[in-house]
């Protein structure tokens, strides 16, 4: 059933219950719009409404019998014949419509008609100088320590759904991918990259404890090793920048492949260089939301509903993980966002409640 046939059906069905209301010499005002549903079996119709049920009660009325009547005043339309070929009552008070072929079949019309087009929402001239609300989809955002998963698949999936579903309804949507391109895992990614190159593997009594075990790790480093240019074995901070753009690339290529496009790529690493992670924690301490403990520095996230508190600074000066993502979320809304929609993986659970309490 086309947009346009539910509106017109839902119009006939307000004007009928006006026009009940004045033949029963009822308040006429304050109905609520009526609304249409698919009936869970097909023997009951192609679209169902209970509105009668919903009046009744306010009239004082039988549904049953308010339903018929709503259906005689339908029937006595003339422009209802072409899209509605029966009309029964159903159960407490049901009204069960059942469609014309030709309303069944006028979508397909339609479709051949807007092509490409179809289903994109028809909007109104915009004013002068007007600009389309914006809309942010943050998905995937995968750390860049690794191959991509069927997990991060699926989240790719979702979130490119959901950006071409608002993108239909007139709204500036913005795909953005979130690279965790710095901090204690990437560090660890580089540990793990330079103890292959070093010959080690997963199992000998040298291997790092918390280094990345997978077989993508001997990839990288065979691939490090064969760049034509020397490079230094023990420069951590080379092996680092090669692995990280190693895996961005695998990710991005992968993505391509499933027909996901990103309109930016935003780095961890250049909150740390911008001054946006520094600015943030100033931000929380100036607004009270922090202390000091055993050397470090906390947020009071359990003022927000978190179980306990979190540091935000350790001892040593470094900050936790979900610092750097404060300041990222809180640079969406800075950019000009009014709407952000972020697709989290099931690792995210933990960090939800913390970043939303620094925000």
């Amino acid at each position: 059933m086309l947009i346009t046939q539910k509106n017109q059906l839902v119009q006939l069905l307000s004007e009928a219950l006006k026009e009940t209301a004045l033949a029963h010499d009822l308040s006429p005002t304050d109905l609520p719009i009526p609304q249409l549903e698919r009936p869970k079996s097909i023997d009951h119709g192609d679209v169902a409404c209970n509105i009668a049920m919903q009046v009744a009660k306010l009239w004082q009325l039988k549904p049953r019998e308010l339903a018929q009547t709503l259906i005689g005043y339908l029937t006595a339309q003339a422009n209802y014949a072409d899209f509605i070929a029966s009309a029964e009552v159903a159960g407490p008070g049901f009204i069960n419509f059942r469609l014309t072929n030709q309303a069944k079949t006028a979508v397909i019309k339609e479709i051949l008609v807007e092509q490409a087009r179809f289903g994109l929402v028809k909007l109104a001239p915009p004013a002068a100088n007007a600009k389309p609300a914006k809309v942010m989809i943050e998905f995937v955002s995968a750390n860049p320590t690794g191959p991509l998963h069927v997990g991060h698949g699926r989240q790719a999936a979702l979130g490119d759904a959901i950006a071409n579903l608002l993108s239909t309804q007139g709204l500036a949507v913005h795909r953005e991918f979130y690279y965790n391109d710095a901090g204690v895992q990437i560090a660890n990614l580089a540990l793990s990259v330079q103890a292959r190159l070093s010959g080690l593997k997963p199992g000998d009594s040298a291997w790092p404890e918390l280094a990345y075990n997978g077989e993508y790790i001997a990839d990288i480093a065979k691939a490090y090793r064969a760049l034509p240019e020397h490079q230094s074995e023990t420069d951590l901070e080379s092996i680092q920048q090669f692995a990280v753009a190693y895996l961005r690339a695998e990710q991005d290529l992968d993505l391509t492949i499933f027909g996901v496009q990103f309109d930016q790529y935003y780095l961890e690493s250049s909150l740390y260089a911008d001054g946006s992670v520094a600015q943030i924690v100033a931000d929380l301490e100036g607004a009270g939301k922090t202390y000091e403990a055993d050397g470090a520095l906390w947020l009071k996230t359990t003022t927000d509903g978190d179980d306990k508190d979190r540091v935000m600074r350790k001892s040593d000066g470094s900050y936790t993980y979900f610092v750097p993502d404060v300041a990222y979320h809180a640079s969406k809304w800075q950019r000009g966002y009014q709407q952000v929609i972020n697709i989290q993986g099931s690792d995210h659970h933990g960090t939800i409640m913390r970043v939303r309490a620094g925000l």
